[in-house]
């Protein structure tokens, strides 16, 4: 049996059928006492042994004449103390209504995905970082990295979206319109030089590592100075595209970003972070690691007269081709016994070489190669018999065909062809496709420092650490952020609009190393400083119990990061009147009660730390 009081909105339950009949009996007295009396709940105390026992009794007043008496009608003291009070404030006039009519849930807000990013916004100091001093510039620009974080949607999008949550709300930007945000966006680029001085202040460090690579996303529209044609990583042939640098720790925590013309080289990105780091950041020494196309050997050439300036790149395929040749130092029969040595070599004085072998690597190219060659063996085949059959003549008609098959598997170097007139002939150059296997799975890495300051294994270990940026372009440009693809006009637009993900980004970078024990993640992550640097990544033991039984040790579902935030969205903040109370009763707000998972979730944010 429920029960509810207006107003306030109360609620008591009664369980036991000897509740439902006290309380029954109770109610009739009630009605009667209207014709017969004033009734109340009388509340007596007494001391006996030290112990304090108090009676509840339910009695009526009534006049026999002039006198006034009192009756006692029931003993109320065995039921709940809740019950009690609810009779005490019914018999002092207050109504009783159904449950169902009791209030009305007039609008609902989602809340809880809301409330976990603002948690973590917390406990980074997010509000800080961004200014120091409040401001709605500041409200608008937090409420735009998160809504990057929940749904990212262009800001047009955005301000329609946040409007179903309680983000606005709880931020105080209830009406701010599409102009507004844009104009939030310019405020916060005009102090990205200001946060990212903090961000370096916070995860860089003297001598420390800084890992930085170069991206790109492709645009749409014409008229933005940035958008120009240039390698694409898209896989969007044809479209103009904008070129980011990101600089992160060596933990891959975003600390600076840098946007370039969609055709910039990787190379001549280098410097500017160079810069950034010394002059920018005052940071006087630092290990700069990047991969082959960024830190080429003319970027060595150029860095080598920057004093406090290491770095940790790995060398092209033809350097090492050149010193498998050279019968020098890397003998690839080393690898028989070892997939790890250190060498040195003439042609790189003062640097320290590296050379590694991934045998699952190997063997994956292995395959790869195989499965390549043979589909261009069969498609020269098909083109052979055409000519020889006279339906494909002409020398440069042969030859547009045969180029389209090669182009379409990219094994050319391996194929020796003879094309005439009337002839067209083919073979697999055997030599050149075993001097390529040979080399498969081997990588060599370079680098200034000296023995004293690392090892050979924390060389391999840094330089596949540029996988954690890898990870942050991935998050980036999917299904996370959506920072591609990219509209907008302007260039200053285009700088902020990337920036504001960046710091999107370093929000849920943080947010899902407290969450890795309810997320598809490995949590043993002191594995990566002992395991050995060259084998493929393994996940742990535990890791792989929650990818196969999709479960937790607990039977809790185990979640990837959206699911999560999807799951925690079920959360909503109901805003509620009293219907009775007419049109003008008071609005209050009703929270969902988080479930035992949720409540983890929420939980494990309070983990994070700066």
């Amino acid at each position: 049996m429920r029960i509810r009081l207006s107003p306030p909105c109360l609620s008591v339950s009664f369980v036991g059928t000897k509740d439902i009949d006290t309380f029954a009996i109770v109610w009739y007295y009630i009605c009667m006492a209207k014709r017969n009396g004033a009734m109340h709940v009388v509340t007596t105390m007494r001391v006996y042994k030290n112990k304090t026992y108090r009676t509840n009794l339910l009695r009526r007043s009534y006049r026999e004449g002039k006198k006034v008496k009192s009756e006692t009608l029931g003993n109320l003291s065995h039921l709940p103390a809740h019950v009690i009070d609810i009779i005490r404030r019914v018999l002092k006039g207050e109504t009783m209504v159904p449950s169902a009519t009791a209030f009305e849930a007039i609008a609902s807000f989602h809340h809880g995905h809301v409330q976990a990013v603002l948690a973590a916004m917390k406990h980074l100091g997010f509000e800080g970082l961004i200014a120091s001093v409040p401001s709605r510039e500041r409200d608008l620009a937090v409420g735009m990295i998160a809504a990057r974080i929940l749904d990212p949607d262009s800001k047009l999008a955005t301000t329609r979206w946040w409007r179903t949550t309680t983000l606005p709300d709880i931020l105080g930007v209830n009406d701010a319109d599409e102009d507004d945000l844009y104009d939030a966006m310019d405020w916060l680029l005009q102090r990205q030089g200001h946060i990212e001085k903090k961000l370096a202040a916070r995860h860089l460090t003297e001598g420390g590592m800084a890992l930085y690579d170069l991206s790109s996303s492709y645009f749409e529209g014409t008229t933005c100075p940035l958008a120009a044609l240039g390698h694409n990583r898209d896989g969007k042939k044809g479209k103009l595209q904008v070129n980011y640098g990101l600089l992160t720790d060596d933990r891959g925590r975003p600390v600076s970003v840098s946007v370039f013309k969609g055709n910039t080289g990787d190379p001549k990105t280098l410097m500017p972070q160079v810069r950034k780091v010394k002059e920018d950041f005052g940071i006087k020494t630092v290990v700069l690691v990047g991969d082959r196309g960024m830190i080429s050997q003319k970027q060595i050439d150029e860095i080598k007269g920057v004093d406090g300036l290491d770095w940790i790149t790995a060398l092209k395929t033809d350097a090492i081709r050149k010193l498998a040749d050279d019968q020098g130092p890397l003998q690839l029969g080393l690898f028989d016994e070892r997939n790890l040595f250190e060498f040195t070599h003439p042609d790189f004085p003062g640097e320290r070489l590296v050379a590694c072998r991934n045998p699952e690597l190997c063997k994956l190219r292995g395959h790869k190669r195989k499965s390549l060659l043979e589909a261009t063996n069969l498609e020269l085949t098909k083109v052979r018999g055409m000519v020889g059959r006279g339906t494909l003549k002409g020398k440069d008609k042969i030859g547009v065909r045969v180029g389209k098959v090669i182009n379409k598997y990219k094994v050319a170097k391996h194929f020796v062809l003879n094309i005439k007139d009337h002839h067209f002939d083919f073979h697999i150059d055997t030599e050149k496709v075993a001097a390529e296997t040979a080399l498969d799975g081997i990588y060599v890495l370079r680098t200034s420092l000296a023995e004293e300051r690392i090892s050979t294994e924390d060389i391999v270990r840094n330089y596949k650490n540029l996988s954690q940026v890898e990870r942050a372009f991935h998050s980036m440009k999917t299904m996370d952020l959506k920072v591609r693809p990219i509209h907008h006009r302007l260039e200053n637009r285009v700088r902020a609009h990337i920036f504001l993900c960046m710091l999107a980004y370093y929000v849920e970078w943080h947010m899902r190393e407290a969450w890795r024990s309810v997320l598809f993640c490995d949590e043993d992550q002191a594995r990566k400083k002992t395991r050995d640097p060259v084998a493929p990544a393994t996940r742990s033991k535990a890791a792989l119990e929650k990818v196969n039984s999709r479960t937790l040790a607990d039977g809790s579902t185990v979640h990837s990061f959206q699911t999560l935030l999807k799951q925690l969205s079920a959360i909503v903040r109901n805003r509620c009147r009293v219907p009775t109370d007419g049109p003008n009763a008071p609005i209050f707000d009703v929270v969902t009660t988080p479930t035992v998972e949720q409540r983890r979730a929420y939980g494990l944010l309070e983990t994070i730390e700066v």
